[in-house]
């Protein structure tokens, strides 16, 4: 067998054995170290946004994902924005007790993400929860 045949398959090898043990290891789509969710971080469509969007709360980055972006970058990302009028009486009293009245906010999808922007970008996310 040719050197290069050879190496190919190592390589083969390997990479099948480190995508199995993550699998193995992180088999949780609610984990932010499952390979679905990571992935989907990265652009690629390999995750539901809605379950995405629930797994972004125990992701240590995921203000990364959200801050500095703008309104249309963060609608290709997670297929829609909720604006405060459209989201349920929950997040609306929740908005009203934030202190943050007045402020331009839109929610990830249905779910407990408010985006504060200022101007064009998102300049704050918060987790609602508890209010």
């Amino acid at each position: 067998m040719p050197r290069s045949t050879m190496l190919i398959l190592i390589v083969l090898g390997f990479f099948t054995v480190f995508l199995v043990g993550w699998v193995m290891l992180y088999p949780s789509q609610d984990d932010p170290k499952n390979i679905q969710y990571v992935l989907w971080k990265t652009g690629l469509p390999t995750m539901d946004a809605d379950r995405a969007a629930g797994t972004m709360i125990g992701d240590v980055d995921r203000e990364k994902m959200i801050l500095g972006k703008t309104r249309e970058q963060l609608r290709s990302r997670f297929g829609y924005l909720t604006p405060l009028a459209q989201a349920s009486p929950y997040l609306q009293n929740c908005y009203l007790s934030s202190g943050r009245t007045g402020q331009d906010v839109l929610f990830v999808r249905r779910g407990p993400w408010m985006v504060v922007f200022h101007g064009d970008r998102a300049s704050e996310l918060v987790l609602i929860k508890g209010c």
